[in-house]
């Protein structure tokens, strides 16, 4: 009896690791750290006067390697447009495992006070040799630095205030 607690123990936590092993290695779902350059982050508008930025987006593998198929993200006064092959974006990624990886969305900005002040999540697609699947991500704050101290704000609220403060700037005018 005293063998069969023992083994049944032993069976349970050797289960126990091999699940979070997978879990850990990004199998089921990728580990990617998410981030957003913003140094080339400047406003422009097409012929049609709508305002729209070019968002240069970092992903860092931390798990097993797997394709980014899609990424997309919809809100009040901002939507995160799919790939353009034309300018060369790259719609399927491929991120090795401990790999790091950059590309390249235009994120079209229709009312800069509607764009909501609590973080958004934004959705992805990948496939893994485990099979394809999709996951919601909300990407870090944005901090603002003012005269005295710095100031918090939702990734996408970040975003719109500076496109839309440029984009006011008298070198528009």
């Amino acid at each position: 009896m005293r063998s069969l607690v023992s083994a049944t123990v032993f069976g349970f936590l050797s289960l126990v690791l091999i699940v979070t092993g997978i879990w850990w290695s990004g199998v089921p779902t990728p580990h990617i750290r998410w981030g957003i350059d913003d140094f080339f982050l400047s406003p422009e508008v097409d012929k049609n006067g709508v305002l729209y930025a070019s968002l240069n987006i970092e992903l860092e593998n931390e798990g097993v390697a797997f394709t980014l198929t899609g990424i997309s993200a919809e809100m009040p006064g901002l939507r995160l447009l799919p790939a353009d092959e034309t300018k060369k974006e790259r719609s399927v990624v491929t991120v090795k495992g401990g790999g790091f990886e950059t590309l390249t969305r235009r994120v079209v900005i229709t009312d800069c006070a509607a764009v909501p002040h609590e973080p958004q999540p934004v959705r992805f697609t990948y496939r893994t040799w485990m099979g394809s699947g999709a996951a919601e991500v909300t990407w870090d704050s944005w901090q603002l630095t003012g005269p005295a101290e710095r100031l918090q704000v939702a990734w996408q609220r970040g975003l719109a205030g500076k496109v839309c403060n440029e984009v006011l700037s008298t070198k528009w005018f």
